[in-house]
């Protein structure tokens, strides 16, 4: 079996370049992480490194237990803090996963709650619009149409539907409309306000495609708040969900879009956790109660 540590000191060498470099980084001397890399190179039988002048480099083999390391190291550092959380008394872990939307606006009020009835739970939040690696949160909030089956060992729960609104400068031509049309936006100068491959952006260009429109996305925001920002400053429009858009400057309005609008599904993806399972089932109440409430969260004490 390979020492967790002497991985640790391998993927410290890889990355730093060099054995002093890495001792240097870890805390250790160089001729105990060059001992480490001896042991590791017994115990797997491969040839991690090579000389290359007064210095060494990894070799193919090297760089394959590197990348292939990432998901065990990762998960022997949760199960690391699992066993410090045990140690300090503290009575779990929950991790949540959450897309930038949901992070500016259910995040911190989720948090706050879940820490004031939970006081000895440690919350870790991910964002998780990057790929994810290795072992999926706890709860993990997703975007995805209504008949996705969740991953096996978790259920699914719905939590609302988000349909997207258009955000213009107050002076533009369509602000003072009660809605407009995707179509009204023909010939706008676009400002994307999310990753070219994600599936809000996926959602919004099938849904333009729909109606014969192609739009001409001029700026590449790939953020709501940055994109919020061009619009503020009368570069273009941007279409995003309106959970994107509770926040404007007073510069910039947010207007419905006529049917058939864009749409994100959003759920929450729940590891059945087995016996406990309170603060994870907590998690989402808050959830659902915020959605459903929105403005009455922050002021009210909730009972459980």
């Amino acid at each position: 079996m390979l020492d967790p540590h002497r991985l640790t000191v391998f993927r410290a060498v890889v990355a730093s370049g060099g054995v002093q470099a890495a001792a240097d980084n870890l805390g250790m001397t160089s001729s105990a992480v060059s001992q480490h890399l001896a042991a590791l190179q017994r115990e797997t039988g491969l040839v991690l490194f090579e000389r290359a002048g007064r210095g060494i480099v990894p070799t193919e083999a090297a760089l394959v237990l590197d990348a292939q390391s990432d998901d065990a190291m990762s998960e022997w550092s949760r199960l690391d803090r699992v066993v410090g959380d045990l140690r300090d008394g503290r009575s779990g872990r929950l991790s949540i996963g959450y897309f930038a939307s949901a992070g500016s606006a259910w995040m911190p009020t989720l948090v706050r709650r879940l820490s004031a009835e939970y006081p000895d739970l440690v919350l870790e939040l991910v964002l998780n619009e990057v790929g994810q690696r290795g072992r999926l949160p706890d709860i993990d909030l997703v975007i995805d149409p209504p008949d996705t089956p969740p991953p096996h060992g978790h259920r699914r729960v719905d939590l609302t539907e988000d349909p997207f609104v258009a955000v213009l400068h107050r002076d533009h031509p369509l602000a003072g409309r009660p809605s407009v049309a995707l179509t009204d936006l023909r010939g706008e100068t676009w400002i994307s306000n999310d990753l070219p491959r994600s599936v809000g952006h996926r959602i919004l260009v099938a849904a333009c495609a729909a109606v014969g429109l192609r739009p001409r996305f001029s700026v590449q925001a790939q953020d709501h708040h940055t994109a919020i920002g061009f619009v503020a400053a009368g570069v273009g429009v941007s279409v995003m969900p309106g959970l994107a858009a509770r926040s404007l400057p007073a510069s910039v309005v947010r207007v419905p879009i006529d049917p058939p609008a864009p749409v994100r599904h959003l759920a929450a993806v729940v590891r059945q956790l087995g016996a406990s399972t309170a603060p994870a089932e907590r998690a989402v109440q808050l959830l659902q109660d915020l959605i459903a409430h929105p403005s009455g969260l922050r002021g009210r004490t909730l009972g459980r």
